[in-house]
């Protein structure tokens, strides 16, 4: 499936309730809990906010540094934004941004 940005590809395994394993680039994955999915969503729900799939410095308060300063994952709303819309927790507002609605 296409990336946030709609420009890459990646496939990820599981879902939001037990957590995934994202496969993208060459034979590269990682691991998000269904905890990490919940206190994102409790953090972000209700709230239109930037996603913030920058890798190197992603807006302030947006989905992307949340995942830097709790998890230390920089990109990963690149594919977990795609998720959440996918499986229905959130709603794709604009091209750069997001809003969780359970």
């Amino acid at each position: 499936m296409k990336m946030w940005n709609e420009k890459g590809q990646f496939d990820y395994d599981g879902c939001v309730q037990v957590g995934t394993t994202i496969n993208y680039g060459n034979n590269d994955s990682v691991h998000v809990t269904a905890e990490n999915y919940t206190a994102l969503r409790s953090v972000f729900i209700g709230r239109v906010v930037e996603v913030g799939t920058s890798y190197s410095s992603p807006a302030i308060d947006s989905m992307g540094d949340w995942f830097i300063t709790q998890l230390n994952e920089p990109g990963m709303m690149e594919y977990v934004g795609v998720i959440l819309v996918r499986e229905g927790y959130a709603i794709r507002e604009s091209d750069t941004q997001i809003r969780v609605i359970r």
